[in-house]
């Protein structure tokens, strides 16, 4: 009778749960490596060396930024592709590669593009992020964190955060931390202003976390050793494990839904974050996901290594 009701019961879940399509895809002009979301418009980071700006109402490219190819020195025309981007105050923040090994920062106000740190200075941003005081953060490959006055062109500090490589890097919604992961397995929460590690939570993983989501002092993460962490303020942190490495992680604006890669055929699996109980999952993606993103409580913006941007909606 046990058994038969168990069984009962996992078909259950399995009839609750349901695959969703997008509603929507956009083909970039690119391999996307980046995108964010803001006043209604989606900034789309490319290696074709540009931005396409889409309207998410229509789910059209309405503009683009562009940066000018560079020669190697093979002599060949090559795209800069585009790294990250960021947007805040009306500005558009990029991290392009260079002719050389090293890499430029850029913002874009809207009407000019003006290089801010120059691959000159030998610097290698993985990604850079707008603070709320008008600086820029970056994190390299070296593990390391830099806060930068781009206007006086100096740094206010290079901090040294771990001995093993950067993973995940991403600000809180006020920007005042940031949450950083490595390829330890380690997840720490860092004061921006200061660079001081004002914790380090418990590792759920054993090997590196490829990305991280934080809301509302709820964090989870991506980890190449097939596990989902969950750090929860008001529960013991704890692990789903999955079928394949996982890419990348959302969170919800309320952070009671996450969502991870899952699985060979790229799928997005949504579970609620307070019990790990996996819900539905998003299907369709035909390349390896890369970013994930909630717009609000019921729209997700996805992206992998190839050309398109999906859009879903989830539940009933």
């Amino acid at each position: 009778m046990h058994r038969i009701f168990i069984a009962f019961f996992v078909l259950f879940l399995t009839i609750e749960a349901e695959n969703i399509t997008p509603i929507a895809t956009v083909k970039a002009s690119g391999i996307v490596s980046d995108f964010v979301e803001d006043s209604g418009y989606l900034y789309v980071a490319t290696d074709a060396g540009s931005v396409d700006i889409i309207d998410l109402s229509t789910q059209k490219i309405v503009k683009q930024i562009r940066i000018e190819p560079f020669r190697t020195a093979m002599g060949d025309i090559v795209p800069a592709r585009v790294h990250s981007v960021d947007r805040y105050q009306g500005r558009t923040l990029l991290v392009t590669s260079g002719a050389s090994a090293y890499r430029n920062v850029w913002i874009n106000d809207g009407k000019k593009l003006k290089k801010i740190i120059d691959e000159k200075q030998h610097m290698m941003p993985k990604r850079a992020y707008f603070t709320n005081e008008g600086k820029i953060l970056l994190d390299t490959f070296g593990s390391d964190v830099i806060l930068y006055d781009y206007e006086e062109n100096y740094k206010l500090y290079e901090s040294h955060i771990s001995e093993s490589t950067m993973g995940g890097m991403l600000l809180s919604q006020d920007k005042k931390k940031m949450i950083i992961s490595d390829e330890s397995g380690a997840v720490r929460v860092i004061d921006v202003k200061s660079s001081k590690v004002e914790q380090t939570l418990d590792s759920e993983h054993v090997d590196n976390i490829y990305s991280v989501a934080y809301r509302n002092g709820v964090i989870i993460t991506a980890g190449q050793d097939r596990r989902v962490g969950i750090y929860r303020a008001d529960k013991k942190a704890y692990h789903i494990k999955s079928d394949f490495l996982v890419y990348c992680v959302g969170l919800s604006p309320g952070s009671d839904v996450g969502v991870y890669s899952s699985g060979i055929d790229h799928d997005l699996q949504l579970f609620n974050t307070k019990d790990g109980k996996k819900t539905d999952r998003l299907v369709g993606h035909i390349s390896r996901p890369n970013k994930i993103m909630f717009i609000n409580e019921k729209a997700l913006i996805s992206s992998g290594d190839g050309y398109t941007v999906y859009f879903w909606m989830i539940g009933k």
